[in-house]
Formats: C-alpha cells, structure tokens, sequence
C-alpha cells in the first residue's frame, strides 16, 4: 500500500531528496550512531481502538485511515471516558501527537468499512482514501475519495465507483493510481490496478493482474509506477508480486519472472525517492522471502535484499536509511539474530542490507497479530518524525495501541548499566570485564572504567553492540598492590546520555597464581565461564575470546560452594527453563572439548552442555551434547550420518560436585568424569555440520536416546569451558586434580617490631614514631621484624608480599625504588640508631616501586623461596634505596591497624 504522497514528474531528483516527503535534511541527533537519523524514544502519541492500516502527511499533518472507532490519548486504557469518535480515520498534529479539528467518518451500509490506503497530492491540496467503504461524512462514495485538506471535507465531484476493497494508492499531479481486490472501476473493467484523473474519471491506463494488488509506487521522475501484490501476470505478461508500468499506459516495462520472489511470496510496500525503490514482502510456507530488496533507480535491478524471515508491511526512507516494519524472526541467514522473539521496527542503509543498531518495538497486537502496518515521515517545528500504525498494543514495552511516532532529536534515553565482574588469577593484575550494553538507537557507545571512587576514569573504550551480539569488553589493571583491595564501577555513554555506574565490583589481586584458573587458560580455553557475577544475566568469560555468556531463564547466581574450593561461586539452573548461552556464533568445530563442573541430585536428567542454532528458544538442529539420563549417567553424543553417543557406566547424581569432559577429534569420542576415561568410540571423528551456538544447562533433547525427563538440568554448573582441540587425558587429569586440590589460605602477619633510622640524626632512636622512612642520600632505613609461622599441614608456602600504606604527607610519595632486603645484624626497635645500625644482606627479597601517591597503598612480591626457608622464625627486613627521595610509610605504632606494613603469606596445596 502507498503509506505517503509521491513526488510528481516535474520534480527534480534534487528536490526528492532521502528524507522522503514532506520531510527536510536535518542532522542527525548527536547521540545517533550514524547513519540512523531517528531515536528509539517513542513520543507521547493519540492511540487508536482498532488497527491502523495506512498512513499519509501533510504539512505537518498526519492522516491515518484503518478499522477502529476512537482515538484516545496516549497513557489511557481502551475505553476511557476522555477518549473521541473517530471512525476508520483520524488526523493527527506531527509534532504533539494530538487530534487536528479534522474529523471525518468513512462508512458503509452493511459490512465493516476500513480504509486500507491513504496519499496525498503532490501540491499538498487532497488526500485520497482508498478501502471499503460507502460514505465519507454522509457523502456517497464507493471506496475511494478524494478529500479536501484545507476544509477536511469529500469533494463531491470525485466519485469513480470502485467493485471490492482499494489496497493501495499513489498520486501525481495528473492521476491516482490504485490496486486492491477490485475488477471494475467506473464501471471499466479493470483487473486489480487501475488509473483516474484527478476529477475522478477512469483513465485508459491499464495494467491488468490476475490476483490482488497490494502497493502502488511512482517512481521519483513520474515516469514509472511501481506495482506490488499476489499476482503472478501483468497484462499478460509473467511477472510475480512485483511489476514495473509504464505511467501513461500502463504497459509492462520491466517484469520480475516467478523466481525473483518465490511463488508463496508477495509485495505489501513499495517505496521511492532518489536513493531508489524499495520492495517490502510477506511469504508462508517454506523457502518464503519475507524481508526487504533495495533496487536501482535507473535500471530498476536489485541492488541489494535482506533475507530475514517474519512478513515485511511497510518500507520507509529518512536520510540515508531505510526504516521497516515487520516481525522479523530470523536474520541468521545474514548473519545477524536467529529464530527468536520478534523484532518489529528495523533499520537498514539504503546501501547495504546490514541491520542498523535501530531496535525500538512493539507488540503483534490485535488481527492477524503482525504488528506495525504502515509508516510514514512528517516534519513539523524543525524536527523530523517517524510515524509508525499498524495493530500493536505496546510500544517499548509500555501500552499503546495502533499508533506511535518517534523523531530525529533529541535522544533522551540514557544507555543501560553495563553489567561487570572483575577478578585476579595471577599477580599483579586485576582484569574487569564486561558485557556492553544495548541502547536501542546507539550501536556505538563509549564505556569509562573508574576505580576505588574516583571521578576519573583509569580506562575508556568504545565498542559496538546489537541486542544478539554483545562482545564482552575487557580492561586489565596492571597499576595494583598484591594484598590491596580495589573496586571498579563502569558507565556507558551514547555521547550525550550516561548511564549510571555499575555495581562496585570489588577485589583483592592474586597473591599467587590460581592454579586451576590459570591451567585452562594456558591449555587454550576459547570460552570459560566461571559463574562468580553474583547477580545479572551477564556470564564474563575468562579466556582471551571474550565470548561472554548470557544467562536466560533466571538462574540462581552466587550458588556457594562452588566446585573449586576457594575460588568462587556457581550458578544454579531450575530445571525448567534456565540456561546460559554464548551469543557468539560458531562453525562447526572439527575438534572439540567441553569441560564442565556439576552437582545435582535431580532424578529428571537433563543438559550440561551442547550446540544448538538458537539461543533465545529450544534449537531446532542441536548437537554434541552432553547429558544426564533420569538415573543419572551421563552421555555424550554427535549426529554423524546418525545419531551416536558414549555413555558412563555409573551415576553421578549424588549432590556432590563432579568433572566431565567431552571430547571429539581424530581420535573419535571420549567421555571423562572425575579425571578418568568414562567412555570411548574411537571411530567417530565428525558431527553434525552447521553454524552454532554452546549452551550450558539445557536446549532441545528430541530424538536422543535416553531422553531424561526434562531437557533441563536442575543442578549447579561451575568452570564450564570450550576447547578448539582435544584436551588430552593428561590434562584433563591435571584439571581434575587441581580443582579438587585444598583450597589456598592467605595468612596476614604484623610486625612485633618497626624503626628507622635518620643520618643527619645519627644517634636517635625513632622505635616510638608513627613513621617509617627511606632515602639513600642523606640516608634513612627502615627495619622490620615479623614472626613467619610454619606453613599448615599439607601445603607449602606459595608466595608472600610486602604490603605498606604512605603517610598523608604531601612528601610521603617517592620515585625511587625501595629494596627489601634480610637484615643479618642485631637490633631493637628501642635501640637501633643510625651509629649502631645493623648490618644487611646482599641478598634482594623483593623491590618496591611506584609509591608515590600520599595515602595510598603498595604491595611488593617478595621472594618465596628465601621466605619458605624462614618458616617457623623471625624474619627481619630492612628497607633501604639509593636515590635522593624520601618516601614515608606507616609503622605499626600509626594510630589504626589499616596502614600497619603486613606480610602476606599464601599457602597452598604442593
């Protein structure tokens, strides 16, 4: 159907510009990722009680015409006493929303009347409705008139009878074209498309199809029009769903043979301006074409076609973009979302089919439950609206019914708040990640890192996003003290809006490796989920892929114990519909292994892991997947000409915490519980081919055998990880055995003694001070002592550290390094002076850098083995440099214990 009035053949191509009619070049909103020129933010907008077919404007006027019987205003229920008579039309200002005085009430004498098609004329002086319908205001029509828009009344000398309902309408400046279901018109017969003059008079223009037509379109130069709908002929000649007339007779100037579009495809939209003409189509059944195809204006070829499923209503142009409704479902075929929940308002390049980051939506609504239906772009008060009707009932989540508009400026909604983890596996480093957020108009937003409060950021970064592809971001905090405590809160920013900051996020950096982490990174993890957010949908991923997982379904997050003692928590999945997927789509792996920790007593089975093709329902084609019969084996299986799986002879649905690894390569299936070969098949090397996704906790289990009696499992997951190879069984052992390896301790000793000593006061004694101090020209030193204990029964000490706290002096920070060193000579906290100092190893124990900010706290990692040697003693240290700096710590006799220097002691399993 025509959803706005078209340009006339005197216009020149500069004056049809990309904005389409009625509408003027503006800029775009600054917080736009371009080239979108429209913000998600629906307006407040009149709504409808019924179903809004088409749409056309006027000078900053909108007319809707469809099947209802009132407006109502926006925020009020259907039936609402401030609610007015409008039937089957309404007229809307552009820029508020809100009625005009133009009211008219298209009727007929038995039936339902719609009006199903809406254009205006080119100089802004008539609109013509097409539908079904006997009367406009009491004036005899037969589904089609002509409207005066300066006085809002039917003309009375335009009344060419029309047989059946008018789907579509353009007009120029001499004629209005139609099509629709009718077969006469004027009493002419004429098949399904049809011309009249502007006074009403059946023209001899005639482009004949044999089923019903559904969009009129004139080209940009007046001399072509464009014609849309079931048929498979024009005039005879074969050409399915999409036609090319000539403007003065009608004949067939370009056809589109039955295999440009399938035969169960039609055309419901057709749009033109200069940047080209632009088809929008419906299917049913399979190997349909439901999206968009963008065609040269000049040769009238395709220059480009989306291939997502879910009927395309409506096409619409402003600036450089093209704006749809539809109920698009399934973009994987342009490597965008797969079958899903709908999304009814996309956006694409005039240039390219690649899905713009434009996601406002509605709802399927009332009807045939398509939701939006027409579209159609106004410019009032030096802004530029898109309007938007069809059945929906929401818009944006909120209730609004038929009706709603969106504008180029400005874009008040803010980017939603970045969900973030942050973590320490090894020393020195804290790595904050985090899944980017959606906004519904900004792809492109910018994400500031801060830390421990501060108003500025330690990392800033941009990134794109869509709602189906959210690569997870990643900052590494190199700038930290091993003991030190650290919080990090993230914003994103559209570049006008802000988000709030994240949740803090707060950890201590490794004192040591964490083994069992640090191992299945190094054996080429490519996704590893370790389950430690304690709240959210975001799963961070701790390989170097960034292949976050999204958690759906409501998991219980936080789940303590985890399986690794001492390294985090799990999550807890319901056994009904929850689950965690990547959104990162893969090919089929050659080789493979999935690693996961469970713990479950369900008697229902269900998924640890496998492959499907979807990720926001059950997958259709599903594969290597690992799962729990109702008695609590464990399978493993691929579909390789037919389905073939491997499975443990013992159950595992105990409560208590287990490791399984599948594996498949060259060397066929393996299945390992507990570090130990469960199950083999050495002859199968491949399964199933095709793009997908890994799930963790459940998906589709049809037509495997032993089908548990839930798809889903009801248990824990934790540590769950992906492999681009074979782990070998060496490894997986290793895997097993340090994940079930003692937790490591961390054991926090004080000094019983601190003292420094000063050269230029070389016989005092500084045991009582509050401070300690270090130079090397004119010299202080500092001296420590600290009473190690034996390492705990089974473990051996893994590494120590050296933290201190600056003094609040503006001096107390230093550039020179600090060398800690063992001191071999006698001394006192009451009696060591700079006369009767003590002597001091060569030896280095560790070496403190970068303290140079007044308050703040550093940490230093010192040498484990010399430490280890020491366990069970006294160990005294001396801080000492060679630099003219002074840098000045607290000693234990500061008021408070949170700046006292501390030895950090790990210990762990050998």
């Amino acid at each position: 159907m025509r959803t706005v009035g078209v340009y006339t053949a005197a216009l020149s191509l500069a004056a049809a510009s990309l904005t389409g009619l009625g509408t003027v070049t503006a800029a775009p909103a600054a917080a736009l990722t371009p080239p979108v020129g429209i913000t998600a933010d629906d307006l407040p907008t009149w709504q409808t009680n019924g179903i809004v077919w088409a749409m056309a404007e006027a000078d900053g006027v909108v007319f809707a015409g469809g099947t209802f019987s009132a407006v109502r205003p926006p925020g009020t229920s259907a039936g609402s006493s401030q609610q007015q008579q409008a039937v089957n039309f309404t007229a809307l200002d552009a820029a508020t929303g809100a009625p005009t005085d133009c009211e008219l009430s298209f009727t007929v004498g038995s039936g339902n009347a719609t009006v199903r098609a809406l254009a205006v004329s080119p100089d802004k002086e008539t609109l013509y409705a097409g539908g079904f319908f006997g009367a406009v205001n009491g004036v005899p029509v037969s589904s089609l008139a002509a409207i005066d828009i300066d006085t809002c009344t039917p003309r009375t000398d335009f009344k060419p009878s029309v047989n059946a309902t008018v789907r579509a309408l353009a007009a120029t400046d001499g004629a209005v074209y139609l099509g629709g279901d009718f077969q006469t018109v004027g009493g002419q017969s004429r098949s399904r498309f049809a011309a009249v003059s502007t006074g009403g008079d059946v023209l001899p223009w005639r482009a004949d199809a044999d089923e019903p037509g559904r969009a009129v379109e004139v080209t940009p130069d007046g001399g072509t029009v464009m014609l849309g709908g079931d048929f498979f002929t024009v005039n005879d000649e074969n050409s399915h769903a999409l036609a090319a007339v000539d403007a003065s007779t009608g004949a067939v100037e370009k056809s589109y043979p039955l295999g440009f579009f399938p035969q169960t495809s039609v055309v419901k939209d057709i749009f033109a301006d200069a940047s080209g003409v632009y088809s929008a189509s419906e299917g049913s059944g399979g190997g349909v074409f439901d999206g968009r195809v963008a065609y040269d204006l000049g040769t009238l070829d395709q220059r480009w076609r989306d291939t997502c499923l879910g009927a395309t209503q409506s096409v619409q142009t402003h600036q450089d973009v093209l704006y749809s409704g539809s109920h698009a479902h399934d973009c994987s075929s342009m490597g965008a979302f797969p079958n899903q929940e709908r999304y009814h308002l996309l956006a694409q390049s005039v240039n390219d089919p690649e899905l713009l980051g434009w996601f406002p939506d509605t709802n399927d609504g009332l009807g045939e439950m398509i939701g939006p239906r027409t579209m159609a772009v106004s410019s009032a008060g030096g802004r530029d609206f898109l309007w938007v009707g069809g059945e929906f009932t929401t818009v944006n989540g909120d209730g609004q019914q038929g009706l709603t508009r969106f504008a180029d400026s400005p874009d008040t909604g803010a980017p939603p708040v970045p969900q973030t983890e942050a973590s320490s596996t090894a020393p020195g480093s804290v790595t904050v990640r985090w899944q980017p957020s959606v906004d519904l108009d900004d792809s492109e937003l910018t994400y500031r890192v801060y830390r421990n409060g501060s108003s500025t950021p330690v990392h800033t970064v941009s990134a794109s996003s869509k709602p189906w592809s959210r690569p997870q971001l990643t900052f590494t905090d190199t700038d930290v003290a091993p003991g030190s405590t650290y919080t990090y809160r993230v914003s994103a920013s559209d570049g006008t809006n802000t988000s709030s900051l994240s949740p803090p996020r707060s950890v201590t950096p490794a004192l040591a490796p964490e083994a069992y982490a640090e191992q299945v990174r190094a054996d080429g993890a490519e996704l590893y989920w370790r389950y430690d957010e304690p709240s959210g949908t975001f799963a961070a991923d701790a390989s170097d892929t960034q292949s976050a997982g999204i958690h759906r379904g409501g998991p219980a997050r936080a789940v303590t114990p985890g399986a690794v003692p001492g390294t985090g928590t799990a999550v807890g999945h319901d056994g009904v519909d929850s689950y965690t997927y990547s959104d990162k789509r893969r090919p089929r792996p050659d080789a493979y292994s999935i690693e996961t920790w469970f713990k479950t007593d369900t008697t229902a089975g269900g998924m640890l892991a496998g492959f499907g093709d979807r990720i926001l329902q059950n997958s259709s084609r599903h594969d290597k997947h690992l799962y729990m019969t109702d008695s609590g084996r464990l399978i493993f299986g691929v579909r390789s000409g037919w389905t073939r799986t491997i499975t443990t002879p013992g159950s595992y649905n105990d409560g208590e915490w287990h490791h399984a690894v599948a594996t498949q390569g060259s060397n066929g299936m393996r299945l390992y519980v507990d570090g130990q070969l469960r199950a083999s098949n050495l002859l199968v090397v491949s399964s199933q081919d095709f793009d997908g996704y890994w799930r963790f906790g459940g998906d589709n289990l049809r037509g495997w055998p032993s089908r548990p009696s839930s798809d889903y499992l009801s248990g824990q997951l934790d540590e769950s990880a992906v492999y681009p190879g074979v782990l070998s069984a060496a490894q997986i052992e290793q895997h097993h055995a340090l994940g079930t390896a003692p937790s490591d301790t961390v054991t926090a000793v004080q000094p019983v003694a601190d003292t420094y000593v000063n050269q230029q006061a070389a016989s005092t004694n500084y045991g009582g001070s509050g401070k300690l101090a270090v130079r090397g020209s004119t010299a202080y030193e500092a001296y420590l002592r600290f009473p190690l204990p034996e390492a705990p029964a089974g473990q051996v000490l893994k590494s120590a550290a050296l933290r201190v706290q600056l003094t609040s002096d503006s001096f107390a920070g230093s550039g020179d390094p600090a060398r800690i060193v063992p001191v071999t000579g006698a001394w006192t906290e009451t009696g060591a002076t700079y006369t009767g100092r003590p002597e001091l190893s060569s030896t280095v124990l560790g070496t403190l850098t970068g303290a140079t900010t007044p308050q703040g706290t550093y940490s230093t990692l010192l040498d484990t083995a010399e430490l280890a040697s020491r366990l069970g003693q006294d160990l005294d240290i001396a801080l000492t440099g060679d630099g003219t700096d002074s840098l000045w710590l607290s000693s234990r006799e500061a008021p408070g214990t949170a700046g006292d220097p501390t030895l950090l002691l790990t210990f762990g399993a050998p």
